[in-house]
């Protein structure tokens, strides 16, 4: 009787021991966030002291890299550990992010997140914030790529990402009113051409013809009306768990609740491990920011919002201090791609970041697109103030929380992420990282080199975006930079730049410049096609097919007689 209870006393505090040794995770993704944004990395015009204290007591990565340049695969890479192609979050079309909740596409169940793995070693899991990685796939509630279906167990935020749409005034979803706009001008410059050619005696044109002409404008044109007045009730909405809890939402002090709610997960799960993923809404378009802190920054209203995102750091580190919860929690910080440079209201008003000394922004793989603050703090376990040069990437917080919480890395698929911990800790000197690929969408867009005996890091661009107006390093015409062929110049030899003495990429090499430029492409020409032949054939979840609004996925509070509208959360 004595040796069974020894035996189950010695086991009990094993498992205490083991769980005593694991860490609590809170990782923070701010939307658009440019890395020139914050004091840390060398901004001096916007106050981020929660943000730059976090990068004191930890490490700074200087070399960050997000897996894409837009929300949607960034995320699912983020997410997974792995190149959004693998898991079909990427297309050959324009759209490379999801922009309405009722379309059918999202990372799929059979891929394992982050939080999938710490669930099951028995970690308490949320995810507060933005999702936009899918809902539904055959009804508007069957929520087949909710949250919950990816490890977390408890879920408070969007499905889909703060729009326009979600701001008045502020125009719709990819500035479609001007596309709208133009469409009704050329239809009616058309009518007018007809009826004047017409009454001019130079065409004949039938009565009947000319009124039914008319009346399938005005049908047109009132069906686009109404469709760009209802998208805000249909993609605007606010989810607890399965719950919607206000559509649309309303983002006056919409942060503020978010922060709430993450405060009250940690407080309820001091005593156990848990995983909290803060994706904060802001910065993105439409910019918003409480009105405790509007007027408050030097940039306008995005320098306010990037002042409440520290404030909310600030919230979150002071609640693990409160909890003593500090000495046992890893935080990490980041953005999921660069700042938009293309934000500008409808009113006119510039809404956007800085990279820094970086090229270009989101929806590129310029540096200015991709590179992106990565910030990790862990007392005890992790030596503060401390700089990281070397190449990392998203991915990477895959296998570094995975193997942390106690699980095995999955090896029955490809995981692109390294474990950073050796890296943090001083164990190792160089990145893991020899390659990393850049994707614009499906398309291979460039390649990154650190070769194991040099400094340099290579780039090679096998296309680039085609800006406009081409001096300001953006794509004004479209909003938003497009990877397929009209949009973009073909390389051969590609572009390559030496990105530890350029990293600002203002300068291509050459022959002339690089003695082995050809030596160098031809060696990550077989890298690139070593890692092509390790991707597996996969349904593309943003395909027109799972991208398009589908009125039977619709989420809805409400009848539509009533426009799906509801304010149900006190």
């Amino acid at each position: 009787m004595k040796s069974s209870l020894l035996l189950l006393l010695l086991e009990v505090s094993s498992v205490c021991l083991q769980e005593s040794s694991r860490p609590n995770f809170v990782l923070m993704m701010v939307d658009d966030l440019g890395i020139g944004d914050l004091g840390c990395y060398g901004n001096n015009s916007l106050r981020t002291p929660n943000i730059d204290q976090l990068a004191q007591e930890g490490v700074k990565l200087t070399h960050h890299i997000a897996a894409a340049s837009l929300c949607t695969p960034s995320r699912a890479a983020f997410l997974t550990g792995r190149y959004p192609v693998r898991s079909g979050i990427a297309g050959y079309n324009i759209l490379g992010v999801f922009i309405f909740n009722a379309a059918s596409g999202g990372l799929p169940s059979q891929e394992i997140t982050f939080a999938k793995a710490a669930k099951q070693q028995g970690y308490e899991t949320a995810l507060i914030g933005k999702w936009h990685l899918g809902l539904n796939c055959k009804s508007s509630d069957d929520h087949c790529h909710h949250p919950s279906v990816h490890g977390f167990n408890y879920f408070f935020g969007i499905p889909l990402t703060n729009l326009r749409d979600c701001q008045p005034g502020h125009g719709t979803v990819f500035h479609f009113h001007k596309y709208l706009t133009k469409g009704k001008i050329t239809a009616g410059i058309v009518l007018l051409t007809a009826l004047v050619l017409h009454y001019s005696g130079v065409i004949t044109i039938r009565r009947g013809l000319v009124l039914s002409l008319l009346f399938l404008l005005l049908v047109v044109t009132g069906l686009l009306v109404a469709f760009t007045m209802i998208i805000p009730y249909f993609n605007c909405v606010l989810l607890r768990d399965h719950d919607i809890v206000e559509q649309p939402f309303k983002s006056e002090n919409l942060t503020q609740r978010m922060i709430h709610e993450a405060v009250d997960f940690i407080e309820r799960n001091s005593q156990r491990p848990f995983l909290l993923f803060f994706s904060f809404l802001q910065v993105h378009t439409a910019i918003f920011a409480s009105a405790a802190f509007r007027g408050m920054s030097r940039h306008g209203i995005y320098g306010d919002a990037v002042h409440e995102v520290d404030w909310s750091v600030g919230q979150i580190m002071e609640t693990l201090d409160r909890l003593n919860l500090t000495e046992n929690t890893l935080v990490y910080l980041t953005s999921d791609q660069g700042a938009h440079l293309e934000e500008i209201s409808a009113t006119g008003e510039v809404h956007r970041g800085w990279n820094g000394i970086y090229k270009a922004g989101k929806s590129t793989n310029w540096e200015g697109g991709i590179r992106v603050p990565g910030i990790l703090r862990w007392p005890g376990r992790i030596p503060g103030g401390r700089q990281i040069d070397e190449p990392t990437s998203n991915m990477d917080l895959f296998p570094t929380v995975v193997q942390l919480s106690g699980a095995s890395v999955p090896e029955d698929r490809e995981i692109d992420g390294h474990d950073l911990m050796d890296l943090l800790q001083g164990r190792a000197e160089r990145s893991k990282h020899e390659f990393l690929f850049h994707y614009c969408n499906a398309y291979l867009n460039a390649v990154r080199w650190h070769p194991r005996n040099s400094s340099s890091v290579w780039k090679a661009f096998y296309f680039t975006p085609n800006f406009y107006p081409q001096d300001k390093m953006a794509c004004f015409h479209t909003f938003s930079c497009f990877c397929t062929s009209d949009y973009v110049t073909y390389h051969d030899p590609p572009l390559l730049f030496d990105l530890s003495k350029d990293p600002s990429e203002s300068t291509p090499l050459t022959p002339d410049t690089e003695p082995a430029f050809h030596s160098i492409v031809a060696t990550m020409k077989e890298a690139v096609e070593m890692h092509q032949r390790s991707l597996k054939p996969v349904k593309s979840q943003l395909s027109p097919g799972n991208v398009v609004w589908k009125p039977w996925l619709q989420p809805c509070c409400s009848t539509v007689t009533q426009l799906c509208q509801c304010q149900q959360d006190p």
